[in-house]
């Protein structure tokens, strides 16, 4: 587990992560920091590849935040961008029930 390797060739974004609950604890064991901390990404890579390429799967992740906003995994993040993702069971049901609707 852990973050895959990338090349020097790949462009590359920097964001701002965080990541709550048993993802933070899981990440840490594998030398993430996702405590609102910066991290080198690959250039122009969806929330679904960012999850695989910090090592974690898709149903680990109920919600993401980008910018402070619920976005489905399928969004394109950007160099500068904030972008927390919430395990299930993170967010209330109401709002767990609309991400679930609206969540690629």
């Amino acid at each position: 587990m852990g973050m895959k390797e990338t090349t020097m060739e790949n462009r590359m974004a920097d964001i701002k992560f965080s990541a709550f609950s048993f993802l933070k604890k899981k990440l840490n064991d594998e030398g993430v920091d996702c405590t609102s901390s910066p991290l080198n990404i690959p250039d122009d890579i969806s929330v679904n590849a960012l999850i695989e390429h910090i090592g974690l799967e898709a149903s680990d992740v109920e919600a993401v935040f980008l910018n402070h906003k619920i976005m489905p995994k399928s969004t394109i993040i950007q160099n500068g961008d904030k972008i927390a993702l919430v395990p299930p069971g993170g967010i209330p049901h109401h709002v767990a029930a609309y991400v679930g609707k609206n969540n690629n």
